[in-house]
């Protein structure tokens, strides 16, 4: 039990920070055709630390981490995920960490942070929000008028994303629809065995570990599929950095990097149950279980090159819109995104 909380405690604050155009396959996998990584087949004796957030933006690294396990990867990795954001950002500013996965806003704050000092690599997750319920039948947006809907995140990504979706919708926060927050997603917990009739918006793997506790509880909406019907741009709610010492120090290993997370990507999506097992044996997510039903729906991707800069541009644009103080502050200039040299 302890295991589960801590892990939907992880969760929860990667969204309270971020938190995940281009042609979708049909695991959710999203690799971008003009892609900077180059094809190298040679193993360097480069060390490279990684460390990620655990829940849906650590996904992604998890076959990479067996690589890095049995050492058949073409880097010294030293890889790990860590469960809150304040432990990535001493570790990206003290130089532990030479590359990290960070939710997107995050990423943004701490190029300013650090005077320019890190570039975003690659996004590796879109939107992770879903609409939970239990004894009630909503299959669309609009049918949401008149009721109360519990949700963490208030004062960051979450809230933005829900009040964007539901305007868009045509319903006015605080007068059609009631937005309940609460501080832990442990509360959602508490709240589904509490109530008979109930609606959240949740980020994965919350969402489903709310359906796995009570058996009522059903996911009925993915919120990047609703995002995508009301806006041309792309939610972008996670991503790869790196210090750019390290880039400018090891750029080939970067590259190989680049091509080997690309690849531990394409396995999440392709081999759920083998990617959902390495998540609970690295402590990802709580469960192999919960990982098989959640990963789907965490939409883990890769995108890099021009497509990257359209998307995240674009989506930290419409965060700076709804709070400045969410991106740092300001908008990354140009140099944010790494181009391969």
């Amino acid at each position: 039990m302890k295991k589960l909380l801590s892990a939907l405690l992880a969760a929860a604050l990667m969204l309270s920070l971020a938190a995940c155009g281009t042609a979708k396959t049909e695991s959710g996998s999203s690799l971008d055709s003009d892609s900077s990584v180059s094809s190298t087949a040679a193993k360097l004796d480069t060390v490279c630390n990684v460390y990620g957030l655990n829940g849906p933006t650590g996904i992604g690294l998890a076959p990479l981490m067996k690589k890095a396990e049995d050492k058949t990867g073409r880097l010294n990795y030293n890889i790990a995920t860590v469960g809150s954001n304040d432990e990535i950002v001493a570790k990206l500013t003290n130089g532990e960490a030479d590359i990290a996965a960070v939710a997107t806003n995050l990423a943004s704050t701490l190029y300013k942070k650090t005077n320019g000092g890190i570039s975003v690599l690659a996004a590796n997750t879109l939107g992770v929000l879903c609409l939970v319920t239990k004894g009630e039948e909503i299959t669309d947006i609009k049918e949401l008028k008149g009721k109360t809907v519990y949700s963490t995140g208030q004062g960051a990504n979450p809230e933005y994303i829900i009040n964007f979706i539901f305007e868009k919708n045509g319903l006015k926060v605080g007068e059609d629809v009631t937005i309940n927050f609460v501080e832990q997603p442990t509360e959602l917990v508490t709240a589904f065995a509490q109530n008979e009739n109930i609606i959240a918006v949740a980020p994965q793997p919350v969402a489903t570990t709310l359906t796995v506790k009570d058996q009522a509880a059903k996911i009925t909406l993915d919120m990047n599929k609703e995002w995508d019907k009301v806006s041309d741009t792309q939610l972008v709610m996670g991503c790869i950095v790196a210090r750019n010492e390290y880039i400018q120090n090891n750029p080939e290993a970067v590259k190989i990097f680049l091509e080997e997370y690309k690849e531990s990507v394409s396995e999440v999506n392709t081999d759920i149950d083998t990617a959902a097992a390495l998540c609970e044996k690295y402590g990802i997510v709580a469960s192999a279980a919960i990982a098989k039903k959640a990963i789907p729906l965490c939409n883990i991707v890769y995108e890099d090159g021009s497509k990257l800069k359209t998307d995240l541009s674009a989506y930290l644009k419409f965060l700076f819109e709804a709070n400045p103080q969410s991106v740092g502050g300001a908008l990354p200039d140009d140099n944010f995104y790494y181009e391969a040299k």
